[in-house]
């Protein structure tokens, strides 16, 4: 039951980012590929049971508040990050690429 919740959440998580993907012209540049990145990190974690729902849930939130973010930063500079905007959304996906990587290798699995 719980792998077929993830795999909807899963599912639904590459269609949002697909679309995003043909709507948000400015999805290149350092940022855009961290978080895409990131994403298929979680993404692989999830499939193999290395990730546990709730360090998915926190991980993924994470992602999805620094991506709002950062479309919210483009979208006021007219398609770009200042220099302020991208430092502080790159330390945002440095903590979140470090809890990535513990929840991966920590001693919790899914079940």
């Amino acid at each position: 039951m719980i792998k077929a919740i993830l795999s909807k959440i899963l599912l639904g998580t590459l269609a949002a980012s697909i679309v995003a993907a043909a709507t948000l012209p400015a999805l290149a540049g350092e940022v855009g590929n961290r978080v895409e990145n990131q994403q298929d990190r979680i993404n692989q974690g999830v499939q193999s049971g290395q990730l546990t729902y709730g360090e998915y849930k926190r991980v993924d939130g994470n992602l999805d508040r620094i991506n709002a973010q950062r479309r919210a930063d483009l979208a006021a500079n007219g398609g770009k990050l200042t220099a302020a905007e991208r430092a502080q959304l790159n330390r945002e996906l440095n903590h979140n690429s470090d809890l990535i990587y513990f929840d991966k290798h920590n001693t919790h699995h899914q079940k």
